[in-house]
């Protein structure tokens, strides 16, 4: 099934998510403080889930998620004081997949990992290994991506992205048609579409040939480059 690791500075909270966690059989690892988490994520290559709570000491979870996003596909859940949801926007950016605001219902939470899980479990089962998109190739079960031969790195959410636009390629897709199949109805807000677009125009395609905005309706995924064709 995998390890959840829950990481946040007030034990209390830490150890209420791993009590409810362990009911539903996951196997859950602590840690107080941002070192510590970091030294877990290095060390056991099960984890297949990390809550963070922001703000920790030494290392906060912004910082966390930074250093670990090029090499952790699992999802990140942020947990965040509801005064400090401008810094979950910025976790979305650093390739978080989701956030909950304190206080929070612990079935809640609990339903949004359980959720998370079973839609990477789903989309590593359900289609065919590699998915190619003119020059841009995906292995849906190792979750490489690569542009013209060259590998990228992409956060979970990321690469369910490219995937979702890789898989409709020359269709023009509302936000909200992205964000229901690749967030679901009940997790972050619309906004976090945009954000995920600029996070991958950034890392593969800084020219703006492939992700095409069709203004006033969504985005557009364009399989060949070469002089402006959408084939």
């Amino acid at each position: 099934m995998g390890k959840i690791l829950i990481a946040d500075d007030d034990r209390e909270i830490a150890e209420l998510i791993s009590d409810s966690l362990s009911d539903e059989g996951y196997e859950c690892l602590l840690a107080f403080d941002g070192e510590s988490a970091l030294t877990s994520i290095k060390n056991d290559s099960e984890i297949a889930l990390i809550i963070l709570d922001i703000m920790m000491p030494d290392v906060d979870g912004l910082e966390i998620c930074r250093r670990i996003r090029e090499t952790v596909s699992c999802p990140i859940l942020f947990v965040t004081a509801k005064s400090r949801t401008f810094d979950a926007m910025l976790g979305f950016e650093m390739g978080a997949d989701d956030y909950i605001t304190k206080p929070f219902v612990v079935e809640e939470l609990v339903a949004r990992v359980k959720a998370h899980l079973r839609r990477e479990r789903r989309s590593r089962q359900a289609k065919p290994a590699l998915l190619e998109a003119g020059d841009v190739c995906l292995n849906v079960e190792s979750y490489d991506v690569t542009v013209r031969g060259e590998p990228v790195n992409l956060s979970l959410r990321e690469f369910q992205l490219l995937r979702f636009l890789c898989e409709n390629a020359g269709k023009v897709l509302s936000r909200e048609q992205i964000f229901q199949s690749v967030w679901g109805m009940d997790y972050g807000d619309i906004g976090t579409v945009a954000v995920n677009i600029k996070n991958l125009r950034d890392k593969i395609d800084r020219d703006g040939r492939r992700i095409k905005t069709v203004w006033g309706v969504g985005y557009k995924f364009v399989k060949n480059e070469g002089n402006g064709s959408e084939h």
